[in-house]
């Protein structure tokens, strides 16, 4: 009898969690095959590092709950496998998608190389407001370094994009650069829901905006421009 009460309190405290959710962002995260995206979003839903690594197959989200600008958001992260063969697969998922981590490996010049198709890919199966951040992750591994993040930050003002570095390993930068892309995003919708009811064309608003997260000692996060914000 009490293990049942238990289980209707577990049950009704979860629903209660339901309700006061008052946005679900679905994000995916993009990227050559062994890059660490799986361990970057590992790192920011459960603050795991796994040792024992195993590609991605197809498709896989993971959620976590933050509050952003007052409001309760459901971030549903989808991690998508990086080999050619599930390409086709993984490209469904893009749509409906409000923000994406585009990553690649900053000691494998080649995963940067790839990083413009992953671009192209990702805006013709989606929106085209949607914010893109583009990650350098294994910054740990600076003696091994092959993309310097002049590159990466010429590529992002280039195409319009975010920017951060981090590691996985050591969780430098991966909540920030989450959050940021969170925070964008609600920016993003309540811009839309302004624009909207002026008649504004948000597509065309929203062209040119982008952040530059530039890597260091302390990766700090220095804002080049600024979205428009709201109280929703």
């Amino acid at each position: 009898m009490n293990e049942e009460m238990n289980g209707v309190e577990v049950e009704n405290r979860q629903e209660n969690v339901a309700e006061k959710i008052d946005y679900v962002y679905k994000a995916v995260v993009i990227g050559d095959s062994a890059v660490g995206k799986t361990q970057i979003l590992s790192r920011f839903t459960k603050n795991e590092f796994c040792f024992d690594f195993k590609s991605t197959i197809g498709v896989e989200f993971q959620t976590r709950t933050v509050t952003i600008k007052n409001k309760l958001v459901k971030a549903q992260i989808w991690d998508t496998a990086g080999q050619e063969r599930y390409r086709a697969v993984t490209s469904a998922y893009y749509r409906g998608a409000l923000g994406a981590m585009l990553v690649y490996d900053i000691t494998k010049r080649q995963t940067f190389d790839h990083v413009a198709r992953w671009v192209e890919e990702l805006r013709a199966h989606s929106d085209s407001s949607i914010v893109i951040m583009l990650i350098g992750n294994k910054a740990d591994l600076v003696d091994h370094r092959a993309v310097p993040t002049e590159d990466a930050v010429e590529f992002a003002e280039d195409q319009g994009l975010f920017f951060a570095e981090t590691s996985a390993l050591s969780g430098d930068n991966v909540d920030k650069a989450f959050f940021k892309l969170l925070e964008e995003i609600h920016g993003v919708l309540c811009r839309k829901q302004l624009e909207c009811g002026n008649g504004v064309d948000h597509a065309t608003a929203l062209k040119g905006s982008k952040i530059e997260v530039i890597g260091g000692p302390d990766l700090e996060i220095s804002e080049m421009k600024k979205l428009s914000t709201c109280s929703c």
